[in-house]
């Protein structure tokens, strides 16, 4: 995936905010993008599910009864019904009133200040890829989904959209370029080896490794292995760490 002028790396390595800051901040909300911003994260995550009358929202389960004041499916409700709801309360009354974000008002909103990884819960592809032609957000994005239908579609409907697949082999990794174009491969941290590494490097695909917990020694693990990327739920632990070891790497270098 190639670099946007509108939002450069600010880390060596690309730190992607799961859900954004999520660990302090409802998840999926402009509470949780806007805190993953101010910790220095490249990227937020974000999942995209579809309201009744076809409104992009971002949000995680099929239903909004977790992480809202609300019950029922996000399918079966409406973008104005959706709206209505409280998705900040239960978190914590600091976040009282937090509403649910159109997608077509927070691409707008973040573009610029972060990238964005958009994990597809239930959308069109079509729509979605208009939709970020027309935001400009089309370089600086890139697409998962857990239905094999949806990926293969957005390839063959734009095959220069950058997607991202998740293997555990090279032999994966191989048949996912093959089939998709893949631009990224997301591997946990400890299935992480030298082999799939050396085939993600031979085809120019960038390594992104997930890490859910918040273990500084985890941390330096996954640095150690120099990915392209990082995928976390606690950045402002890993970029403190990510700057321990540079400033450990310089005093090395220095002696």
């Amino acid at each position: 995936m190639n670099d946007m002028p509108a939002c450069r790396r600010r880390n060596a390595i690309e730190v992607v905010c799961h859900k954004g800051a999520n660990a302090v901040a409802p998840e999926n909300t402009y509470a949780a993008a806007q805190q993953a911003i101010d910790w220095g994260a490249d990227t937020v995550e974000v999942d995209i599910w579809t309201s009744r009358d076809g409104e992009m929202v971002l949000m995680h389960d099929e239903t909004v009864d977790r992480t809202t004041d609300g019950s029922g499916y996000v399918l079966g409700l409406t973008a104005k019904e959706l709206a209505a709801l409280d998705a900040g309360s239960w978190f914590g009354p600091a976040f009282a009133g937090e509403r649910i974000p159109l997608l077509r008002e927070f691409l707008p909103w973040i573009k610029g200040r972060a990238r964005v990884f958009l994990d597809v819960k239930f959308a069109h592809p079509q729509q979605l890829l208009d939709l970020l032609y027309a935001t400009g957000m089309q370089r600086e994005c890139f697409i998962w989904s857990g239905s094999d239908a949806l990926m293969a579609l957005f390839h063959g409907l734009d095959p220069t959209i950058a997607l991202k697949v998740n293997v555990k082999t090279p032999k994966e990794l191989i048949e996912a370029h093959k089939a998709l174009g893949a631009k990224i491969v997301e591997v946990g941290l400890n299935r992480m080896h030298e082999s799939l590494v050396a085939a993600c490097r031979a085809r120019g695909i960038k390594v992104m490794i997930y890490e859910k917990e918040r273990d500084a020694a985890a941390f330096r693990q996954a640095i150690a292995w120099q990915p392209d990327m990082i995928n976390l739920n606690h950045a402002d632990l890993f970029l403190a760490t990510l700057a321990e070891v540079a400033q450990e790497d310089r005093g090395g270098s220095a002696r």
